[in-house]
């Protein structure tokens, strides 16, 4: 009897100590509007064996300087545009490994309910992060309220604005403190995550908004450059790119979001 036991608590310890060891854990950093997401891709990464940690990040630089440090082992939070540019301007060794979504930016305000108007000299609040603020301007050139140099391709400074007839006042600040301008500003450009975050809605409360098609502002999933073909790393994507994702996407934000499911290469090489 004793014997029977005994292999039954052996046989046991062999099955616990066993699934165990069949479960990997890959930390994931994203912000607060990516988790609900990320908390499905972790249900069914469980049930491919992959254990996903999420982390949140609430500002766009630490996700990055996580991933270089080893802190994480993924991060999903921003644009190829502000990806490319932040790993040149540190010279990371990071690289994407697959599409999320595209969060386009909206021009929201508490003050005005048409771009018309918008008074000469009203203070008018952008993201800094050069990629962020080069996607504004253009945004505000769109929303024709300035015009852009010829030579302009998305990243630069305020300096890149030709004509700003209405003599507004540009004001850059940390994307993620874009939603707080809106208390003294006449209105901000917010970045869609940014904006769920503050309790906006992405659809209907801009005044203007970007449309869905610029591709340097998907988002992508990134990873250390010798690790980017990793066996689990791949089948996140795969997950991210499922049907049940993409479905979850559009309905949880209603068009805040819009799933992407491209291969990686083709949209790094447009």
């Amino acid at each position: 009897m004793k014997k029977t036991l005994f292999a039954f608590a052996a046989l046991l310890l062999f099955i616990i100590t066993g699934c165990g060891s069949d479960s990997e854990t890959v930390k994931v950093g994203t912000t607060t509007a990516e988790t609900p997401t990320w908390e499905l891709v972790k249900e069914l990464a469980a049930e491919e064996g992959i254990e996903i940690e999420i982390i949140q990040f609430s500002d766009y630089v630490q996700p990055n300087v996580a991933l270089d440090n080893d802190e994480i082992d993924l991060n999903a939070f921003q644009t190829i545009s502000y990806f490319n540019s932040f790993i040149e301007e540190r010279n990371l060794n990071l690289s994407a490994i697959g599409t999320t979504s595209i969060w386009p930016m909206g021009i929201y305000s508490e003050e005005v309910e048409e771009l018309s108007d918008i008074e000469d000299g009203a203070q008018i609040i952008v993201p800094k992060e050069p990629t962020n603020l080069g996607r504004a301007l253009m945004l505000m050139q769109k929303a024709e309220l300035i015009t852009l140099t010829e030579d302009f391709e998305g990243a630069g400074g305020l300096e890149a604005i030709a004509e700003n007839p209405k003599n507004l006042d540009i004001v850059p600040v940390t994307a993620g403190q874009t939603a707080r301008g809106l208390q003294d500003a006449t209105a901000a450009l917010i970045n869609s995550d940014v904006a769920i975050a503050a309790g906006l809605n992405p659809t209907s409360d801009p005044v203007f908004r970007e449309d869905d098609q610029n591709v340097p502002y998907i988002n992508i999933i990134a990873a250390h450059t010798d690790r980017k073909d990793e066996e689990a790393f791949q089948k996140i994507v795969e997950i991210y790119h499922s049907d049940e994702v993409t479905s979850f996407i559009e309905e949880e934000y209603d068009g805040a979001a819009v799933p992407v499911i491209r291969p990686i290469e083709e949209v790094i090489g447009e």
